[in-house]
């Protein structure tokens, strides 16, 4: 029997980022950024007026002895579409628009309100110091600097400055394409008429949701038949869209399930019992041009189990993630269960609390019973050692989180 840290690892190693490649802005949209984003040139490249308003000395609104309003002449208006910043004369201003470059020699933008808006001259009412409503250079980004670091995801505020500093492609890791085949004769689809002998599809649309989830891509085949040869027909057709591959059930050692055959014929894939309660029966491996491939059991509780612990991990290695793994918690059991020896238990739990106060954990179903309602109900797994066999009310243990 093969223990989860030694699956784990196995899968880890086999798996790596998704060859980079220059996307657009649009479509590096999700995506982890391959290298570090930097600029040559400075973001803005001119200290601009952050308002509309006049652009002049700071000094020049206040003269010894003479109390009330300054009047000073304008002699120029700028706007953000002039290519170059235009010189100030002492004791003048200039009137600006938003995002107007300041001119050279002023050091305050005077907003519109807090004077008369004059045309030929205006009337500023309050001394002002240097700085005020101006933008300065470089602000948004300065050369040499690394604006967005490799491995962050790239979202709406880091396509916002990639775009700002002129760039209109980023190398990225690409999204994984994960193709997802549920096996078994007896499949059929929700909303179809359900008939003794067959059972609703669970989990080809908790997987797709799950790998959405992981920030991966899904594309659900359906129901594959137990058949050899439709098997591995359906396999290798999907081979030319896949970075990895998934399939569900087919995994007991009955004669009709043929997972396991059909996989060690078209590549490398090996079968264990992993000490995990529940999903102990797993295969992983490459098929085709290395492509890897995870066989998870059919029970939609197990498969979800084994999704989280093993496959949610590789797929964001895959994505160029530095962070493979959910957050978890520790909290204090409310009731006790016992748990099988040499086993790592996955148990569907309801955590709450708060960081400053702790946590606190109740099974939402029958630990050791695999079912479905508890794990809608759940927003954890605790996770209970293998050498323990017996949980008491107040233990702590592990919990991995599955929201937020």
């Amino acid at each position: 029997m093969r223990s989860v840290e030694e699956h784990l690892t196995a899968v880890l190693k086999a798996v790596g980022p998704v060859t980079p490649i220059d996307a657009s802005l649009a479509d590096s949209a999700g995506c982890i950024l391959a290298e570090d984003l930097m600029t040559t040139a400075e973001l803005p490249a001119h200290p601009l007026a952050e308002c509309d308003g006049y652009a002049l000395r700071a000094e020049d609104t206040y003269t010894p002895g003479v109390p009330g309003p300054v009047l000073l002449p304008v002699l120029h208006d700028a706007s953000a579409s002039d290519a170059e910043p235009i010189r100030l004369v002492g004791r003048t201003a200039v009137r600006v628009s938003s995002g107007a470059p300041l001119p050279i020699g002023a050091d305050v933008v005077v907003p519109l309100e807090e004077t008369d808006r004059g045309a030929a001259r205006v009337s500023i009412r309050e001394r002002v110091v240097p700085g005020g409503h101006v933008r300065r250079a470089g602000v948004d980004a300065v050369p040499g600097a690394v604006l967005v670091a490799a491995g962050t995801r790239l979202g709406p505020r880091q396509l916002a400055l990639a775009a700002a500093i002129g760039r209109l492609r980023l190398r990225v890791h690409p999204t994984p394409r994960v193709v997802i085949l549920c096996i078994g004769n007896e499949l059929v689809e929700p909303g179809s008429a359900g008939v003794p002998g067959t059972v609703f599809d669970a989990n080809g649309h908790a997987l797709t949701s799950a790998v959405h989830d992981a920030g991966a891509a899904a594309f659900r085949v359906g129901q594959v038949s137990d058949s050899r040869s439709a098997l591995r027909e359906s396999l290798e057709d999907q081979l030319v869209r896949a970075d990895l591959l998934l399939t569900v059930g087919g995994l007991s050692e009955a004669e009709g399930d043929t997972a396991a055959d059909v996989l060690g014929q078209l590549g490398n894939v090996r079968f264990d019992r992993i000490a995990m309660s529940p999903g102990s029966r797993q295969g992983f491996g490459t098929i085709g041009d290395g492509v890897p491939i995870f066989a998870l059991p059919g029970h939609p509780v197990a498969a979800q189990v084994s999704f989280e612990v093993f496959v949610r991990p590789a797929l964001r290695s895959m994505a160029g993630y530095a962070e493979l793994y959910r957050s978890s918690v520790l909290a204090r059991a409310k009731r006790g269960w016992t748990s099988p020896a040499g086993i790592r238990e996955f148990v569907p739990v309801e955590a709450l609390g708060f960081p400053d106060q702790g946590y606190e954990m109740t099974p939402t179903g029958e630990p050791g019973t695999v079912s479905l309602s508890a794990l809608a109900l759940a927003n954890a797994f605790a996770v209970v050692p293998e050498a323990c066999t017996r949980v008491v009310a107040g233990d702590e243990l592990r919990c991995l989180v599955l929201e937020g």
